[in-house]
């Protein structure tokens, strides 16, 4: 019989049925911890008297150019899609060796700090080596923010009935990993400006939400909202129903996907839904604040789309696709490291 425990684990997030074993067995939580680690929750939140600290921190692997801002951006995200604003940032730069330089690291600190003065964050502190064993810098942040109290939103609040919301389109992380990794490939394929069209995403439609968040948060009262990363939009909404314990139903034809995007996956031979998708928002509500606040995203020049609706748990995460409803597929690893 096969040792399970011993099958080597793709590259990206742990498998959530692994994850989710080793949270609630090694989870060490006290009586200010409001909100502890579990599948879909973006974030820590702690009480600190008359506010909530939410404390995050996530690592940017994928990328090595333009890695502080995909840093702060995708640190700053888990804060925002609580209902918090992210106010202090650490980071541990990993540099590797061989290849490091003072010029290498002063770009990234400089990154930082741009990108941080652009969110009103203040880069506060870290730690900085030379690290043995990889190929290409590594950035680890650690992003602290605050939320009212009446305010939190987490990823365990959709009810059946909610109307689900995306921001935006997917995958706009991807679509700049991609353009980036496979630069030379690509623009003997689509040309150069095609390439620095796809480069670019990250600034433009943008991989931070917290300008989403805060509109939404504005015009609505909204029960979930939700940043789809690794393992792109479909694991986002695994996360989703798992923390609010539901079942989702989506339509394929409603999904947005930005035509270079298409393009990609099209060459690359990936599916659009397992592509990591930093940039987009899910967001969960009632039919009637929907409208409010779709209304409110797109009057502010976001582009929000009504995909799909939560039901109960029993009925499962489907798609409906070509006619026909099926099981949303999971990812094991992020449609992106194909081509890595």
């Amino acid at each position: 019989m096969k040792n399970n425990k011993r099958k080597i684990l793709p590259v990206g997030k742990l498998p959530l049925n692994i994850l989710k074993r080793f949270l609630k067995k090694y989870s060490i939580l006290d009586k200010n911890v409001i909100v502890g680690p579990g599948i879909g929750l973006d974030a820590a939140v702690i009480e600190l008297e008359s506010k909530y600290l939410i404390a995050k921190t996530d690592p940017i692997t994928f990328v090595s150019e333009d890695i502080g801002l995909y840093t702060i951006n995708i640190n700053a995200n888990d804060i925002a899609s609580m209902g918090g604003t992210p106010r202090w940032f650490l980071a541990t730069v990993l540099l590797p060796e061989g290849k490091a330089s003072e010029k290498m690291a002063e770009k990234i600190f400089s990154q930082l700090s741009n990108a941080c003065k652009k969110l009103n964050i203040s880069f506060c502190g870290g730690h900085t080596e030379v690290t043995s064993g990889i190929d290409r810098p590594i950035v680890i942040g650690q992003m602290l923010g605050q939320v009212a109290k009446d305010k939190l939103v987490t990823a365990s609040g959709a009810k059946v009935g909610d109307v689900i919301i995306l921001t935006k389109g997917i995958a706009i992380e991807a679509t700049s990993i991609m353009a980036r990794e496979k630069e030379k490939e690509l623009a003997k394929k689509f040309g150069i400006a095609f390439v620095n069209r796809c480069k670019n995403f990250i600034r433009h439609p943008g991989i931070g939400i917290l300008k989403d968040s805060r509109i939404a948060a504005k015009f609505g009262k909204i029960h979930v909202m939700h940043d789809p990363t690794e393992g792109g939009l479909a694991t986002g909404l695994h996360e989703l129903a798992i923390a609010s314990k539901v079942g989702i139903v989506v339509d394929r034809n409603e999904i947005p996907i930005f035509l270079q995007f298409h393009k990609l996956c099209s060459y690359f031979r990936i599916d659009p839904l397992g592509a990591i998708a930093s940039g987009s928002l899910l967001i969960s509500a009632s039919p009637k604040a929907s409208k409010q606040v779709v209304r409110g995203l797109e009057k502010s020049g976001i582009k929000a789309s009504i995909i799909g609706r939560v039901v109960h748990k029993k009925e499962g995460v489907k798609i409906m696709e070509n006619g026909k409803l099926k099981n949303l597929k999971t990812f094991e690893r992020d449609e992106v490291t194909k081509i890595l």
